[in-house]
């Protein structure tokens, strides 16, 4: 079980860490959280899942931060097995979607560990004082759906979250491939 984080539970303070950025910087939890909320993204490059929501999570996180709601992504698979999640293929795939946020490596995927991700993309929304308020799926839209009216449920579970301090009360867990543990 993670340090702090249960799979089914929220309101567990977001444990700290120190990642490399696609930027080639060192960067920790609280120099990059946003005054008003953070979303932590476990996302990374190959699995379909998040390719197909790649382009909606960079538009969402831009929204997000004109409400000082910053977004972070990790990357937590094993790269010697999944070399399509190399660094370098990170670099390459948060300028494709266009990523304004830190796109990190968690090399030894502790930082998954403990927070509990289980799947890629696996979405967390915390508060102003990181505390988790969120747990789900990035909106409605699902892949290969026609469905062309997509509930932004990322979006506006953080703006309650922002105003309230609270997540809504109904949740979508997020549904991708699984982490691949070493």
């Amino acid at each position: 079980m993670p340090v702090n984080a249960s799979n089914d539970k929220l309101g567990w303070k977001a444990p700290d860490f120190n990642l490399l950025n696609v930027d080639e910087k060192t960067l920790s939890l609280n120099e990059m959280k946003g005054s008003n909320g953070t979303v932590i993204a476990f996302i990374c490059n190959h699995c379909p899942y998040v390719i197909s929501i790649a382009e909606r999570l960079s538009k969402e996180a831009n929204e997000l931060k004109k409400l000082s709601i910053n977004t972070i992504a990790i990357m937590s698979n094993d790269i010697v097995e999944y070399p399509q999640d190399s660094f370098e293929n990170m670099k390459i795939f948060a300028k494709k979607y266009q990523f304004n946020f830190p796109y990190l490596l968690d090399e030894n995927q502790q930082v998954a560990k403990n927070y509990g991700a289980v799947c890629t993309p696996d979405i967390f929304g915390f508060n102003k004082d990181n505390t988790l308020a969120y747990r789900g799926r990035i909106d409605s839209g699902v892949m290969k759906s026609e469905n062309t009216k997509i509930n932004r449920e990322l979006y506006y579970a953080m703006v309650k979250i922002k105003n309230d301090g609270l997540g809504p009360d109904e949740q979508f867990n997020s549904f991708g491939c699984s982490i691949k543990w070493k």
